[in-house]
């Protein structure tokens, strides 16, 4: 085998290598030796049919079984004499004209990892940012799931309907007259106060008692989903059936037990937790957040061209998904498009990150642990469908790029753990704003003060992608945008579309105003 260089740029390389011909035959011949006594032939004993009959039976599926080996083993040896460390999979051709007797002559190109220099871990120095849990925040979060499990009872006779109270109403919506579809409903149950219809629907029905007929005038918002409603005055004609009023709600022993616990000790405990929880991912998001930013500001090695370019069609795949979700996704897509070097920077930060954080954890001894990576890989394959599970699998571990894609996330993190565990960290109490401005800040640019004054602000999907340094955790670290609930046919056109007020329901706002930041997973861990 003979392998010649012929060129060597940055992180490119390039080589010929030459397969002798007589290799690629001794090969054939060990293969034939290898399959002949599992073939049967008529007239043969099995075993003993001659080597030359099985090799033209079987002649071009063991030459090009032999040739792929030879290729394969050719690759580990340019890779092994010359220590390389491809960047992405080698390009190699077979050249042209290639036949059986002859030698194989590949072209391989490839990209390489720059060579690192592993940073002192001395004086990196980090803030905590930590948010304690009042007992005011606790009694807000009993409160709202009081607000969920709030019982009416019938109010008195020609009592009339108050913010807070709940009534039900048979509607029906018209436009210049005419009854449109999805406008009208039986027995609709209508809290006042809560936001979940219209602007102007639900204020109209204060001082409403039962039995009354009245017709209300409201405007649909510019922004409504349905096209035909859109910025249109309707008149909705409503017949009270009932005003109830809302129960007393009684924070006790009683309560919890209703939630299925103990006692509402129980309870305020499990919820503080929650919040603490909370409030202890954001304060990693923003200690991981100024820690990559003091890796980044610290080094600017080359990185390989394949491997950004990898990443940035990661970025501009979640982008681009992200717009279509927008209510005007053309202009979301404009919007983007115009910013389109930007986010190809910050696929190169992240690369470069990536490539950092993996030297660190190596010449540190960071390892994800068999049993860790099992349970990923389990973790994983929950979200196929039962009889998908095992083929992933069998191909996540028999296929070392998808595990390599698994294991990313994790070892970043085990890895910034490792940093945050040698860095100098200051711990200051703030209130949840105060985090939350800090984070907001930094997404926009503002922090850290060692950025430039007049570095133009960066769009929060920006910060947002530029937050973490993972390169290879394609599929596994993206945030998929969570689609917004449809409401019943009967309500969709009296109900406001996801709401402030329906938060209790799990329904997003609408995404016209701002955009959200495209998150990550390792930001968020």
């Amino acid at each position: 085998m003979q392998i010649v260089e012929t060129s060597n740029e940055g992180l490119k390389r390039a080589y010929t290598v030459t397969i002798a011909a007589a290799d690629i035959a001794s090969r054939i011949e060990g293969e034939v030796k290898k399959v002949a006594p599992q073939v049967r032939m008529p007239g043969f004993r099995a075993g003993k049919v001659p080597a030359n009959l099985v090799r033209k039976m079987h002649g071009p599926a063991l030459h090009q079984e032999a040739l792929n080996t030879s290729i394969r083993e050719a690759m580990d040896k340019l890779v092994a004499d010359h220590k390389l460390r491809p960047a992405m999979q080698p390009d190699v051709a077979l050249g042209e004209g290639y036949e059986e007797g002859k030698d194989a002559e590949l072209t391989v190109s490839l990209e390489v990892l720059p060579e690192i220099t592993v940073p002192s871990l001395e004086g990196i120095k980090l803030e905590r940012l930590v948010v304690p849990v009042s007992e005011e925040q606790v009694d807000e979060q009993v409160e709202r799931i009081a607000s969920g499990q709030k019982k009416f009872s019938d109010a008195e006779d020609g009592a009339e309907a108050k913010d807070g109270d709940q009534l039900v109403i048979d509607f029906v919506g018209k436009v210049d007259g005419v009854a449109f579809d999805g406008g009208s409903a039986e027995d609709q149950t209508l809290e006042i106060g809560s936001g979940r219809f219209i602007p102007g629907f639900e204020e109209q029905l204060v001082g409403a008692k039962k039995g009354d007929e009245k017709t209300i005038t409201v405007t649909f918002p510019e922004d409504y989903p349905a096209e035909n409603l859109k910025g249109k005055e309707a008149t909705f004609d409503i017949t009270v059936k009932a005003v109830k009023n809302p129960g007393e709600f009684v924070a006790d022993d009683e309560f919890a037990k209703m939630l299925g616990l103990e006692s509402l000790e129980q309870l305020r405990g499990l919820l503080k937790g929650q919040i603490e929880q909370e409030t202890a991912g954001l304060t990693r998001t923003a200690m991981k957040r100024s820690l990559l930013d003091q890796l980044a500001a610290g080094h600017d090695f080359a990185v390989p061209p394949s491997m950004v370019e990898a990443e940035f069609a990661q970025i501009w795949q979640q982008l681009e998904h992200e717009a279509g979700h927008e209510e005007d996704p053309a202009e979301a897509l404009k919007e983007i498009e115009a910013e389109k070097d930007d986010y190809r920077k910050i696929a190169e930060r992240r690369v470069r990150l990536g490539l950092l954080l993996s030297e660190i954890g190596q010449a540190n001894g960071v390892q994800v642990s068999q049993q860790e990576m099992e349970m990923l890989i389990r973790q994983a394959a929950q979200q196929y469908r039962e009889e998908d599970r095992q083929r992933f699998l069998e191909y996540v571990r028999n296929e070392p790029l998808a595990a390599a894609q698994l294991r990313a996330p994790l070892y970043e993190e085990k890895v910034v753990d490792f940093l945050f565990d040698k860095a100098e960290v200051a711990e200051r109490e703030v209130t949840r704003d105060e985090l939350q401005a800090a984070i907001e800040a930094d997404e926009n640019g503002a922090a850290p003060a060692a950025k430039p004054a007049a570095k133009k602000k960066a769009p929060a999907k920006k910060a947002a992608a530029e937050a973490s340094a993972e390169a290879a955790d394609a599929d596994e670290g993206e945030e998929k945008p969570a689609a917004k609930k449809k409401a019943p046919a009967k309500k969709a056109a009296a109900e406001a579309p996801a709401e402030a007020a329906d938060a209790d329901e799990g329904e997003e706002k609408p995404a016209a105003k701002k955009k959200a930041p495209a998150k990550k997973k390792a930001e968020e861990a």
